[in-house]
């Protein structure tokens, strides 16, 4: 394949239209959602590496760094990928090392005299970036408690929307507490309030499982559930 080739994936038919509608800073981000969401396909345009020479990604990359193409300077200090300092070098020579390693040119420092660039698989870079910050999110949501307030007396039809939001809430990686809250003489039926949870927990099986089981706090019956793990 020449380095000029371009390969047309299908998972990634958003980032083009993106790029081509000329939309701006959505550009990177619209590429790492693809990268998140296909990421055989992604894996699998890495291995090509048919964007080296392509104006579309030095175009993304020019909104963090610039590269490839898009550095437009006589020459560079070049660090190459395992981080030896090259020297100072044209810049023809040092894209056509990046060429021929299958690697990006990336500007790291723009103001140094001259630029200083490195060899990198930026793409790569940008995934795995982008996967850190999608399990730092996770493991924030991980650590959200939502709560859903129900009462012995409430009707079908308002636990059905009541589990509705909690599995929502599940399915977006938040644990649910559902709270069961009795009134005057209510506390004295406290199997109603454990029957209710079970219920819930029963209906909401396929996408959590109990941390908790039902206990007493204060006038109130509640229940933890977490996460399915699959």
């Amino acid at each position: 394949m020449k380095h000029s080739d371009v390969i047309i994936i299908p998972a990634f038919a958003q980032f083009d239209n993106a790029v081509d509608d000329n939309s701006g800073p959505e550009y990177l981000t619209t590429f790492v959602k693809c990268a998140i969401l296909l990421e055989i396909e992604f894996d699998l345009f890495l291995k090509t590496g048919s964007y080296h020479n392509n104006e579309r990604w030095s175009r993304i990359g020019a909104r963090r760094h610039r590269t490839n193409e898009a550095i437009r300077v006589r020459e560079v200090r070049l660090i190459d990928d395992q981080g030896k300092h090259v020297g100072i070098v044209p810049i023809a020579e040092a894209l056509q090392l990046a060429r021929d390693r299958e690697m990006d040119l990336v500007e790291v420092q723009p103001n140094a005299d001259p630029p200083v660039c490195r060899l990198m698989d930026y793409g790569k870079v940008l995934y795995e970036r982008a996967k850190k910050e999608r399990k730092a999110r996770r493991a924030q949501k991980a650590s959200d408690v939502k709560e859903i307030r129900l009462r012995p007396k409430t009707g079908a039809h308002d636990v059905a929307y009541k589990v509705r939001d909690a599995r929502r809430f599940l399915q977006e990686g938040s644990k649910v507490k559902v709270r069961v809250r009795f009134r005057g003489r209510e506390i004295t039926y406290p199997e109603l309030g454990r029957e209710m949870l079970k219920r819930v927990a029963e209906e909401l099986s396929d996408v959590a499982t109990v941390e908790r089981e039902p206990y007493m706090e204060g006038r109130s019956m509640l229940i933890i559930l977490t996460p399915s793990s699959t």
